[in-house]
C-alpha cells in the first residue's frame, strides 16, 4: 500500500511539471509571435517614412493645379502621411518615440517642401504682373506679314489644294545639286563667277564639291528626287542668290517657288492645267495664259509663260508694254538626263518642273514698281499691306 502511495506521488508531480512545461512552452512562443509583429511592424513603417521622404525631397510641381495634387496625396486627411499616423498606434512602446520622431519629421518636412513650392509659383506670378517701367506709354502698333510672305503662302495654299507638299533644303549648296544633277554642261555660263556666289571653288573647270549659295531652289528638287521614289509632287519655295547688279527691277537675292510633279504618264498637258489654275486662282477666273518655247537646261521641251494683263485686261497699257500679256514663270518637261541622274528611271517615269519668282508676283497683284522696297523693310511701305 505504501508502494502505491509513491508511484501516486511520482506521478503527480510529473503531471504537474509537465503541465508546467507546456504553460511555459506557450508563452514563449506567443512572446516570440508578438516580439517578432512588433518588429515587423516597426521595419515596415520606417521603410515607408524612408520612402516617402525620399519622393518629398525630390517632390516637384509645373502648375499650382499638381502642387494641388501633391498636398492631397500627402497631407491631406486622408493622405500617406495620416495613413502612417493611424500605424503608429500599432508600434511597440518602447519603440513609439523613435518612430513618433521620424513620422514628426516627415511631416513637417513635407510642409516646408510644400510651402517653398508655393512661394516659387507666387514669385513666378508677382514677376509676370510687374509693369515694364522701360516700355513707352503709347500703345504698341500691331505689324502685319510682309507681302512677300502673304504671296509665298497664297501660292503654296493654291497647289497643297491639289496634292502638293513643301519640301526644303539648304542656301548653302554644293556644285553638284545646283547644277551637276540637272544637266548644266561644265561651261555653263550660269556657272561662271558672274551670275554665282562661289563660297569655295578651285581654280579651273568647276568640281561638284565647291561650294556656292544657291541660284535656284531646283537644288531642293534634286535632293528629293535622290531621297524619294515617285510619284514626287513637291513644292520649293526658298530665298536664292545670283551675282546681279541691284536696281528697280533686279536685286542679288530674291525669292522663288519651284514645283515637280513626277509619275507615270506625266504630258505636257497636265504641266498646262496646273499652270492655267495658278494663274486663274492668283489673279481671277477671267486670266488667260499662253507658253512660248523657250530653253533651260533641266527641261525638254521648256517654255514661258505669259498671263493675260491684269491691269489692262489684255487690250495693252504701259506696264504690259502694250503687248497685253506679262511674263510670269518658266517651265517644262523634266529632262531624261535629270531623272537619270537622280537615280529615276526616265524609260518609266516623267514629270514637269516649273519655277516662279515670288517678287515678280507680288509686283503683278500689287503693281509694286521697285523691287527694292521689299527689301528695305520702310515701314510706310508694308504699313499698305495691312488690308491684305
Amino acid at each position: 500500500m505504501q508502494e502505491i502511495e509513491i508511484l501516486y506521488d511520482l506521478v503527480k508531480n510529473y503531471l504537474h511539471f509537465s503541465i508546467f512545461f507546456i504553460i511555459f512552452v506557450c508563452f514563449l512562443c506567443e512572446s516570440a509571435f508578438y516580439c517578432f509583429v512588433n518588429i515587423y511592424t516597426f521595419m515596415s513603417i520606417s521603410e515607408r517614412i524612408s520612402g516617402l521622404l525620399s519622393q518629398i525631397e525630390s517632390m516637384s510641381a509645373a502648375n499650382a493645379e499638381e502642387l494641388e495634387a501633391l498636398r492631397i496625396k500627402y497631407l491631406s486627411k486622408k493622405g500617406e502621411i495620416a495613413a502612417l499616423f493611424s500605424e503608429f498606434r500599432n508600434v511597440p512602446n518602447e519603440q513609439k518615440k523613435e518612430v513618433g520622431a521620424q513620422l514628426n519629421a516627415l511631416k513637417d518636412k513635407a510642409t516646408e517642401r510644400m510651402n517653398c513650392l508655393k512661394d516659387q509659383f507666387e514669385q513666378a506670378t508677382q514677376l509676370q504682373d510687374k509693369p515694364d517701367l522701360t516700355r513707352t506709354p503709347d500703345p504698341i502698333a500691331l505689324g502685319t506679314r510682309h507681302p512677300l510672305s502673304l504671296v509665298r503662302e497664297e501660292i503654296i495654299d493654291i497647289f497643297a489644294r491639289i496634292g502638293f507638299v513643301v519640301a526644303d533644303g539648304p542656301e548653302v549648296e554644293d556644285d553638284q545639286h545646283v547644277f551637276g544633277m540637272l544637266n548644266f554642261a561644265p561651261e555653263h555660263p550660269a556657272r561662271d563667277m558672274q551670275d554665282t556666289f562661289f563660297i569655295e571653288k578651285e581654280q579651273g573647270v568647276q568640281k561638284p564639291t565647291d561650294i556656292l549659295l544657291r541660284t535656284h531652289t531646283s537644288s531642293v528638287q534634286t535632293r528629293v528626287m535622290t531621297q524619294q521614289k515617285p510619284p514626287i509632287r513637291v513644292l520649293c519655295p526658298g530665298r536664292v542668290y545670283r551675282n546681279e547688279a541691284i536696281s528697280a527691277r533686279a536685286h542679288c537675292f530674291f525669292h522663288q517657288i519651284e514645283g515637280l510633279y513626277i509619275d507615270k504618264n506625266v504630258s505636257f498637258a497636265d504641266l498646262r492645267e496646273v499652270l492655267l489654275y495658278l494663274a486663274k486662282e492668283l489673279f481671277g477666273q477671267e486670266t488667260k495664259i499662253r507658253l512660248r518655247p523657250s530653253y533651260f537646261p533641266f527641261t525638254e521641251p521648256s517654255a514661258e509663260m505669259d498671263i493675260s494683263c491684269n491691269i489692262c485686261g489684255g487690250t495693252g497699257c504701259s506696264f504690259c508694254k502694250g503687248t497685253g500679256w506679262v511674263e510670269i514663270l518658266g517651265c517644262g518637261m523634266v529632262d531624261p538626263n535629270v531623272l537619270e541622274s537622280c537615280g529615276i528611271d526616265s524609260k518609266v517615269y516623267s514629270g514637269y518642273a516649273f519655277g516662279l519668282g515670288v517678287e515678280r508676283v507680288t509686283n503683278l497683284k500689287y503693281r509694286v514698281k521697285d523691287l527694292r522696297l521689299f527689301s528695305e523693310n520702310d515701314v510706310r511701305f508694308l504699313r499698305q499691306f495691312e488690308s491684305c
